[in-house]
């Protein structure tokens, strides 16, 4: 007789039901886990074992086999262990059936009895809830899966309580959802002084969701303005803090409870492909979907590897990636804002007479010539960055704070929620086509002056359209419905400021 019990395994961020098929027959002593297992999933048996027989369960003395099915699915993953355990407890008429296969179970064995953390509990918890089964899960997990809150979630220390409850002798109670990782503090836009201009480019950029380079000359603040941009971005919607909270927990990140801020992920320039991609043994999520509806930080821009560098167009484009691997092929969404800081040569110092090297200007050519023109144009704001005299740091009045900014930002994408409501996208950045053209569509001076731009400078089709779509995000942020020439003279300003120090 088969015995059935019910996991997941994961795709990407979706968790796809497993049914775990346990038969006990007559032959010699076996235990045999077929069904693509891989390393982790066949020393669940080792684990078992030992985990019994620390509860006085003697293994039969037959053939055990155990199938995860669909068998052509790669299972990969420890929290194999409690599934597995509880279909063959089940064969061994140790648990009722019924109750074993009216729920999912994930979870780590250790060698005592514990049951361990895994990664993945949120959409295990999902998928449990489309199954319409409660869904079973170590104690450390059960905060976290409890969020989704549409199946009923129970949290167990060990396989020996998880025996007791479905035996009746101590039920698990419910469990209760975590508190929301708590927020980091970004630092205060009051704190940087002068600047104006470039802090406007940061706000307009945190309103539009619009990718923005900064070339400056070392120690003039850019990282200091990219640290200060999360303190600006409203936070995260429930639909936003599901998915993003969803790829962390996926990538073992989520601690307890659901995200509530926006990511601000900063990898060094060293990064492999695979770190910022997705990839690896199990096709993990890389930094591109880890800054899933936040922010993406690359200091040192020219520094990434050529290969690196150009991995970011597509994603950029489509807003997510597909991670192809030889026994994987999963989709991450990555949705993010690319803040991206570079000084504008090797030594850093291409503008300053004294301290420039003889290289000059080919040394800045070569060094920014590493980012290639098709990258380039997916920037819609390009900042130079001048340093500030230390006689203006010392008089410069404090600035506006991040709240106020804040406010003005949160005001703007109130409008934007309310437009695209019905188009299924959530930022001007992602308006194309024939609803860019309906809601981004300038008066007659801002035409003209777009198309003298476009013919002196060569626009291409791309860099047009992401210059209505900044036009459009001023316009929201100066409260005008209609996008007039002075919100494309300001976009337009953002587009080619670094053009020539690019060049």
């Amino acid at each position: 007789m088969v015995t059935r019990a019910y996991t997941v395994a994961f795709e990407g961020v979706e968790a796809r039901l497993v049914e775990v098929q346990c038969a006990v027959s007559p032959g010699l002593p076996a235990f045999a886990i077929v069904g693509l297992p891989d390393k982790a999933v066949s020393e669940a048996k080792e684990r078992i074992r030992a985990a019994l027989d620390g509860m006085s369960i003697a293994l039969p003395s037959r053939r055990i086999a155990i199938n995860l099915a669909p068998a052509d699915l790669p299972k990969e993953g420890s929290h194999f262990d409690l599934p597995i355990a509880l279909a063959l407890l089940a064969a061994m008429d140790i648990l009722p059936k019924e109750e074993v296969e009216g729920t999912v179970s994930l979870g780590e064995l250790s060698l005592d009895g514990r049951l361990m953390p895994v990664v993945g509990a949120l959409p295990a918890a999902m998928a449990a809830a489309e199954a319409d089964r409660a869904l079973i899960c170590p104690r450390a997990c059960g905060p976290e899966a409890a969020w989704v809150g549409a199946t009923e979630v129970l949290a167990a220390p060990s396989l020996l309580d998880v025996v007791r409850h479905f035996t009746g002798k101590a039920h698990l109670p419910p469990v209760e959802m975590g508190e929301a990782a708590p927020a980091t503090a970004a630092r205060d836009f009051a704190e940087v002084k002068g600047h104006e201009r470039a802090k406007r480019a940061m706000e307009i950029a945190a309103a539009g969701r619009h990718h923005i380079l900064m070339v400056g000359t070392p120690g003039s603040g850019k990282s200091m303005m990219a640290s200060c941009l999360p303190g600006i971005l409203p936070p995260l919607s429930a639909v936003e803090a599901l998915e993003t909270s969803t790829i962390h927990s996926v990538a073992g990140l989520l601690k307890g409870g659901i995200r509530r801020e926006r990511p601000f992920r900063a990898p060094h320039h060293t990064a492999t492909p695979a770190a910022i991609v997705g990839g690896g043994r199990s096709a993990k999520p890389g930094e591109l979907s880890l800054a899933h509806n936040g922010i993406l930080f690359l200091d040192e821009f020219p520094e990434f590897p050529r290969q690196v560098l150009e991995t970011l167009r597509q994603p950029i484009e489509t807003g997510e990636i597909m991670v192809s691997r030889a026994n994987a092929h999963v989709r991450y969404p990555c949705r993010f804002l690319l803040v991206a800081a570079a000084n504008p040569c090797r030594c850093g110092y291409m503008s300053d007479p004294a301290r420039a090297c003889a290289r000059v200007p080919l040394c800045g050519e070569d060094y920014l010539g590493r980012i290639s023109g098709p990258l380039m144009d997916r920037f819609d704001i390009r900042l130079d960055v001048t340093s500030v005299a230390w006689t203006e740091l010392q008089g410069a009045p404090t600035g506006e704070s991040s709240a106020i900014i804040a406010a003005r930002v949160a005001a703007a994408r109130a409008v934007q929620t309310a437009r695209f409501a019905a188009h299924g996208i959530r930022t001007n950045a992602e308006a194309e086509g024939a609803l860019l053209d309906a809601i981004a569509t300038p008066d007659d001076g801002g035409r003209a002056l777009l198309g003298r731009v476009a013919e002196r400078f060569g626009l291409s089709a791309r860099g047009y359209h992401r210059i209505l779509r900044v036009a459009r995000t001023i316009a929201d942020l100066d409260g005008s419905p209609d996008v007039r020439q002075p919100h494309v003279a300001e976009a337009v300003g953002y587009r080619l400021a670094s053009a020539r120090a690019v060049a």
